[in-house]
């Protein structure tokens, strides 16, 4: 007779093992193993379920040719402009989204405003809150504005009941399910939260969305090291997964695209954390360059471009004399290897020592770049803080630095010129350019070397410098 088995399941990658042990060899995380019911047994060569029945035999698959018409469906546009562009245009329908992002950052208050926008529209829109109870859903909706949104809310973690209640009726054209990590299913045995119970969930809410055709927008908590926790196998499932970043101690939100489907993934969209909820941003650089101090040493504004955006952000960089013997090197909010690729290429090409100097680098405004044009931006705040000598406001950096000391072109470049131009900036120093990419009124200084950039930057201080020597004397 068929005998069920018990594995245990790391609840941080979802590797299973049978039997406990106290190191996953997948992660590394301690501790991390629990005990589970597994799914079926195997009894020779025939495949039992979860009570013992074999499973039935499969039904043949009609097979089509590549080419044939497309039903091109409409997308579902939330009425957010910033969360329209990270989606690519709006929600597809029958798709499955992953919101994931720190506790809160603000993702309940961007899907609640998003539902209660489409259902003003007239889409039948469904929220299931799986943390917060009824009441305290609309105590956050009547707090934003939007209790009169006709939003279909319910508060339940029954993967079952919540399947029924949206098959009674006519199907929902977006359900928001807040969160995965709530909801259980009889299915298996094991107890919410757990990577089985989160797979297993994730599973049933993705096959509703591409039977149905709703949109259906999942929420996810996020682990201490910033992603979403439970197995790396919901990502996949999901067609699009959605980070919301930022800091709680700042008022701006960023929602980015790790994955899409349907649509771009380097693009960002932000918000403004207000009283009101979530306010759009729609030129991002005002935002970052609010507060700039142009007379400061070790600051560079970076012209940098986020998808099809381009963004202006100001780097800082602190270099001090330090008297350990091994120098701290801390960065927040850029690649701290890449930091060191550039700290290791100003001292071999340069002659820049850094070897008896604290270093330490910081997007302003918490904004996180990726993109290795910001290489020569961050070049000049770090020669700018050692040689404390101030850049000036009105001149914008953008350039990849390679490991040969070579200023490389970068895309998009007439794109981030014309933004600096927009934003009262008269300077770019950047890489060579093609003729006539430079817009009007913009004085453009190329480098080809990164050694061209020390030398402009000690040209440029001790000129400031001059002066006021005469007038001391």
């Amino acid at each position: 007779m068929a005998k069920r088995t018990t594995q245990f399941v790391c609840q941080s990658c979802g590797a299973v093992s049978p039997r406990w042990v106290g190191k996953c060899e997948a992660c590394g995380a301690w501790n991390s193993f629990v005990e589970e019911v597994g799914g079926g047994a195997t009894i020779g060569s025939a495949v039992f379920g979860q009570k013992g029945r074999p499973m039935r035999k499969g039904r043949v698959v009609p097979l089509v040719e590549l080419s044939g018409e497309i039903a091109q469906t409409p997308r579902l546009e939330s009425g957010i402009a910033e969360l329209d562009r990270v989606t690519g245009g709006g929600f597809v329908r029958g798709s499955a989204l992953l919101v994931g992002g720190d506790p809160g950052i603000g993702k309940s208050t961007l899907l609640i405003q998003a539902a209660a926008t489409l259902a003003r529209k007239g889409a039948r829109v469904v929220y299931v809150s799986g943390e917060e109870a009824v009441a305290q859903v609309r105590l956050r909706a009547e707090r934003l504005g939007l209790s009169d949104a006709p939003v279909a809310l319910a508060a339940e973690t029954s993967v079952e009941d919540i399947l029924t209640t949206l098959a009674d009726g006519p199907t929902p054209d977006l359900v928001v399910i807040d969160s995965i990590q709530t909801l259980w299913t009889e299915v298996v045995e094991s107890g919410p939260g757990t990577v089985t119970q989160v797979r297993t969930a994730a599973q049933a809410m993705v096959r509703y969305a591409k039977e149905s055709g709703a949109t259906v927008v999942l929420v996810g908590h996020v682990t201490k090291d910033g992603s979403i926790a439970g197995p790396r196998v919901v990502e996949h499932m999901v067609d699009a997964v959605l980070y919301f970043e930022g800091d709680g101690a700042r008022h701006f939100r960023v929602l980015r695209s790790v994955k899409n489907r349907f649509g771009p993934t380097d693009e960002i969209g932000v918000f403004e954390m207000t009283g009101d909820g979530l306010r759009e941003v729609p030129n991002p650089s005002e935002l970052f360059m609010g507060e700039r101090d142009g007379s400061s040493a070790g600051a560079a504004v970076f012209a940098g471009m986020e998808g099809t955006r381009p963004m202006l952000v100001e780097i800082q960089a602190l270099v001090a004399p330090t008297s350990l013997g091994t120098p701290r090197r801390a960065v927040v909010g850029w690649d701290g290897s890449r930091l060191a690729m550039i700290l290791a290429v100003l001292e071999a090409h340069c002659g820049v020592r850094f070897g008896q100097h604290d270093v330490y680098l910081a997007v302003a405004g918490g904004l996180r770049i990726q993109e290795p044009a910001a290489d020569l931006a961050v070049a000049a705040a770090l020669v700018s803080s050692l040689a404390g000598t101030s850049l000036g406001h009105d001149c914008v950096y953008f350039g990849e630095v390679s490991l040969s000391g070579a200023v490389r072109p970068v895309a998009h470049a007439a794109a981030r010129l014309k933004e600096a131009e927009k934003l009262g900036f008269a300077r770019a120093v950047g890489p060579k350019l093609a003729s006539g990419e430079a817009p009007t009124g913009l004085k453009r200084a190329a480098v080809t070397q990164l050694v061209d950039l020390v030398t402009r930057i000690a040209a440029d201080g001790a000129g400031a410098a001059a002066p006021r020597r005469e007038q001391r004397g």
